[in-house]
């Protein structure tokens, strides 16, 4: 059945076929090659920067240091905010926090500003929650709608709202509730 020439034609087949995606394999990298001699193997090398954008810094008069960006007065943001664009931001929160008498996933936010924190009495609060002293002031409600894990870690909250300016309107909007 098997003898000694088939057994050389298949062995060759074999070889034949490495051969064949040894030379693609080779082929691939050579069209292919991310990077250039001394710029970067494209794997996690060192690479030449393409072009720098220049960024002018914020100076003070008196020590010309460089300085982080001035902090805001939320209150005032809230004072100045659009309702009607806050309604609209929460939209998103809507998947999880119903109408006033509705359950939802998330606790009713019916006069949820000024309210103590985890205080609705029907809703299972996580403990990160529960722990925090204190009430949902519009400052308190910036930080925990920018970045709720980091405000309040283990929160069930996982929706975050990163601009200043929607959550400014968020906070207006949800004033309107009360």
């Amino acid at each position: 059945m098997f003898d000694t020439m088939t057994l050389t034609k298949v062995a060759a087949g074999l070889c034949g076929a490495f051969l064949v995606f040894l030379l693609g394999n080779w082929a691939a990298e050579t069209m292919y090659h991310v990077g250039a001699e001394g710029h970067g193997d494209g794997h996690g090398g060192e690479a030449a920067q393409a072009y720098t954008i220049e960024v002018a810094s914020v100076e003070t008069a008196d020590t010309g240091d460089a300085t982080d960006v001035p902090e805001v007065d939320f209150a005032a943001l809230v004072a100045a905010a659009d309702v009607a664009s806050g309604e609209k931001v929460f939209g998103k929160c809507k998947s999880c926090h119903k109408e006033p008498g509705a359950k939802g996933t998330g606790p009713t936010l019916n006069g949820v500003v000024g309210r103590d924190i985890a205080s609705v009495g029907d809703y299972g609060y996580s403990d990160a929650l529960i722990g925090l002293p204190g009430d949902w002031e519009p400052a308190a409600l910036n930080l925990f709608l920018e970045a709720p894990k980091t405000y309040a870690p283990g929160t069930k909250m996982n929706i975050a709202v990163r601009k200043l300016d929607e959550r400014a309107d968020l906070v207006a909007y949800l004033a309107t509730l009360n």
